[in-house]
């Protein structure tokens, strides 16, 4: 970056009229809403709702996005306005992006046998926002997906396209990293987390129907019984899926790590760090061990020990 970003007006007036344009070519799904995609995204995501089976079935909702990709090897075009775009940033030295969110509304419900098309705007450029990663502009696109012509859902994704923060150099040797972010603990997961702080891994049990799940909820999906009690997992897992951690940075956690969606022996899944064997050497079915980790004074997490063989 040559000298300070633009942060005038007359830069922001020229972000501000890319707004309305077209992001991505007008796109047709490559399959037509199916009921094997369906059952796959359920089996994946646990959801046994009987909505999404039998003659009368509809999708799932949050299915939305995955009726418009094209697969690995093909990507709908994007537009010369939205690279224009994305270029006048990295130029005016915005050039580090992460994805922030996303927004889905659902108009009305697919089915199978529905044919998919669906374009993409650049719906809004914001101002310059300061976040802890560096001062930047958020960019939204809305794709809006259409079934036989009839808006069926929007998809909302939103960017930040930023400088990086530029933190000073601690000029000794082994400088004290940051705390490890606290988890969220709430009057529905309070008790998991008394469980972690004994070394224990507790799974919900429900009363009514005997249904393991995890994370924790009030009540059961599958009963909708509000009574429950816990069993002790037994430690045992395999690696269900996982991905590993480049970018962006963060300063309590030293990349590349690998997260893991792991499957335990109970059946349920849970999303932690598979520690223990190097991040490239992580595969899918990888059996696992629980271990619980001291992080400092007061916080200890569950990670998973990977398993060689």
């Amino acid at each position: 970056m040559n000298g300070e970003p633009e942060v005038h007006e007359e830069f922001e007036a020229r972000l501000k009229a890319y707004e309305g344009r077209p992001a991505a070519a007008t796109g047709v799904g490559p399959d037509p809403v199916n009921e094997p995609m369906i059952r796959h995204w359920c089996e994946a995501m646990g959801d046994t709702s009987p909505a999404y089976t039998g003659p009368d079935a509809i999708a799932p909702p949050t299915m939305l996005q995955a009726w418009t990709m094209a697969g690995l090897t093909r990507r709908p075009a994007r537009t010369a306005a939205y690279d224009e775009l994305l270029r006048l940033l990295d130029e005016s030295g915005y050039d580090a992006v992460v994805a922030t969110d996303c927004e889905q509304e659902y108009p009305r419900p697919l089915r199978p046998g529905d044919e998919i098309t669906f374009d993409s705007v650049i719906e809004s450029v914001s101002g310059l926002k300061t976040t802890k990663l560096g001062a930047g502009h958020f960019v939204t696109t809305r794709t809006d997906i259409r079934a036989g012509g009839e808006l069926a859902g929007t998809h909302r994704f939103r960017i930040l396209k930023y400088s990086p923060a530029h933190r000073p150099k601690d000029p000794k040797p082994g400088p004290a990293k940051e705390p490890r972010p606290r988890p969220v603990i709430n009057r529905d997961n309070a008790g998991f987390w008394e469980g972690v702080a004994r070394h224990e891994l507790l799974i919900q049990r429900c009363t009514g129907c005997g249904d393991l799940r995890f994370p924790w909820l009030p009540g059961c999906n599958s009963c909708g019984c509000p009574e429950w009690d816990t069993v002790e997992a037994s430690g045992e897992g395999t690696v269900y899926s996982y991905v590993v951690m480049h970018h962006p940075p963060f300063p309590a956690f030293e990349p590349p790590y690998a997260v893991g969606l792991i499957e335990l022996a109970e059946g349920v899944r849970i999303v932690s760090n598979v520690v223990g064997v190097p991040y490239d050497k992580v595969r899918i079915g990888m059996p696992v061990r629980l271990e619980f980790r001291r992080y400092d004074d007061t916080l200890v997490l569950p990670v998973f020990q990977g398993v060689t063989r």
